[in-house]
């Protein structure tokens, strides 16, 4: 007689819709409570809707409302999955990172583009503590609308008169840094990767004026064979190399 009392089977569908969700939200990966991309959000809503219909509709079978949440954790896990393998897949699920701020310079085509004001670039400024753009080395738009800041170094801001005092030391500095144009890869973000999985990214080589003989090189010096060795092989804004290799 209680399981028929409606309140009962309200509170019952409530209590295990919570439970479903709790669980296929875990199952997502904890890469959704800190992050959320279009395609996270999309199906996190998708997921929140089907478990406020079956709670509100209570002579709708719990079965409708359960095999299409299975359905959507399904996608989003085997999109997960294959995202692991192949980077066009990620790109295509998530997007790509887009610098706004680079060497100090914004790049208003850019931020047209994506319709992100000034006002929106000074308040992500301000609450990373930073109040001019003069202060800014990178500033770069996370597929996540989250705002990455790389400030300058303290040394770049008096960067003239290191020059006068040891002109030598200037000169090894800049015959080791790589120039990167990074007006030209405004839709990788940093660092650049020359490497992922393997497989070398030509294109970035071509940016930085590189070839493969001179990545092969500098992945030796870091332990590492051939391209096939190394997972990630990626520079940063200053020039330094990162090499990661696959586990043997």
């Amino acid at each position: 007689m209680a399981l028929t009392n409606p309140i009962v089977i309200l509170i019952s569908r409530t209590v295990l819709m919570y439970g479903v969700t709790f669980l296929m939200m875990r199952i997502m990966g904890k890469r959704e409570i800190g992050k959320l991309s279009i395609f996270d959000l999309v199906i996190s809503i998708m997921i929140a809707e089907i478990a406020v219909f079956v709670i509100e509709d209570v002579n709708k079978p719990l079965h409708e409302g359960l095999i299409p949440i299975v359905i959507l954790v399904a996608i989003q896990v085997g999109l997960a999955f294959w995202g692991l393998k192949n980077r066009k897949v990620r790109l295509l699920a998530d997007g790509k990172p887009s610098i706004l701020v680079s060497n100090g310079k914004l790049h208003r085509k850019e931020m047209s583009r994506l319709r992100y004001n000034l006002d929106d670039l000074m308040q992500q400024l301000r609450g990373k503590d930073i109040d001019s753009l003069a202060d800014v080395e990178f500033a770069i738009l996370e597929t996540s609308g989250q705002l990455t800041v790389i400030p300058k170094d303290s040394q770049q801001s008096s960067n003239e008169q290191p020059e006068k005092s040891s002109p030598n030391h200037s000169r090894n500095r800049d015959q080791e840094q790589i120039t990167i144009p990074y007006d030209k890869i405004t839709y990788e973000g940093l660092p650049v990767p020359l490497i992922l999985d393997g497989k070398v990214q030509d294109d970035n080589l071509k940016l930085i004026d590189k070839t493969r003989f001179w990545l092969k090189n500098e992945i030796q010096k870091h332990g590492g064979r051939d391209f096939k060795d190394i997972f990630l092989c990626s520079i940063d804004h200053k020039g330094k190399i990162y090499v990661d290799r696959k586990d043997t």
